[in-house]
């Protein structure tokens, strides 16, 4: 699973329609859009899937749509992760019974605000629960927590199905420590657009990417020429994105996202509350670097 797992995956995001309800028309066409574009495999019910705002009804249906829609094309990953490990577990056990399930991606308990013991023990719990493998998810800037890097090795060497890290720290030195010190075949995954170069060069295996949504084939080709190790070519193509990826996250995500998409004609510029979709002035200046972008 780990080989099938390097490169880029989609931080796959959810379309909505004007009533709020799930837009699965729409949602078929993006699927299609990212595997005929180099997306290496999809992640669902991530945050930039906005699964917060959903029922537990909803989730069922909308990963079954998305396995069937799939259909064992690319790897699904599903975001499988919350602050009540007991429940968390739950979930897990329920998805391993799904077929078309390939991985969970669990996040860091987030509220509770768990020493680092707890932190160790909560992944431990759920690793010791299902036999489907693990990626473990760092994003203290949502969480309110880190998982250090002495826990994640502890992770990695002790459970077998904790397979890898989305790291998404921001901070290079806590990635590059678990480069050095992880086991062999142990994914170390960018959760950062704007970082996966210069990571994937300190020994990174690719990215959970945003960004992907919207340029899946270029970015793919950013991803895979700095993991031949071609990463003057790669630098080439990645900067021209920058500024894109900064308006991706300017007004919160998956806003910035759908407003590209939006403009692309291929979703409809809903997002649920508590988000808000972006302000008609980064909206009009995502549509400017689309323009340049595209000539």
């Amino acid at each position: 699973m780990t080989n099938r797992l390097k490169g880029v995956g989609v931080a796959l995001i959810t379309p909505f329609n004007t009533d709020g309800s799930i837009d699965y028309n729409a949602l078929s066409n993006l699927i299609d859009f990212q595997i005929d574009n180099g997306t290496d495999y999809i992640v669902a019910l991530g945050t930039t899937g906005e699964p917060a705002t959903m029922s537990a009804q909803e989730k069922n249906e909308l990963l079954d749509f998305i396995i069937k829609k799939i259909n064992k094309r690319v790897p699904l990953v599903v975001g499988c992760g919350g602050n009540n490990t007991a429940d968390v577990l739950k979930m897990m056990q329920e998805f391993e019974k799904v077929d078309g399930i390939d991985a969970f991606l669990s996040v860091a308990p987030f509220y509770n605000k768990p020493n680092q013991n707890g932190v160790y023990q909560h992944f431990k719990t759920l690793a010791n629960g299902t036999s489907k493998p693990i990626l473990l998810y760092n994003v203290p800037g949502r969480t309110g927590i880190n998982i250090s890097v002495d826990v994640v090795i502890r992770l990695a060497n002790e459970c077998k199905n904790i397979i890898g890290i989305k790291e998404a720290s921001g901070n290079v030195a806590q990635g590059m420590a678990i480069a050095a010190r992880r086991p062999k075949d142990f994914l170390i995954i960018s959760g950062d657009d704007a970082l996966t170069l210069p990571l994937i060069a300190c020994g990174f295996d690719g990215v959970i990417s945003v960004l992907q949504n919207v340029y899946p084939a270029a970015f793919s080709k950013v991803v895979h020429l700095a993991l031949d190790g071609k990463f003057e070519e790669s630098k080439a193509i990645h900067y021209q994105y920058l500024d894109i990826i900064d308006t991706l996250f300017a007004e919160g995500s998956p806003s910035g996202a759908k407003a590209y998409l939006t403009q692309m004609g291929m979703i409809k510029n809903e997002v649920r509350l508590p988000l808000a979709p972006v302000s008609d002035s980064l909206f009009e200046k995502i549509n400017s670097l689309r323009a340049k972008i595209n000539c």
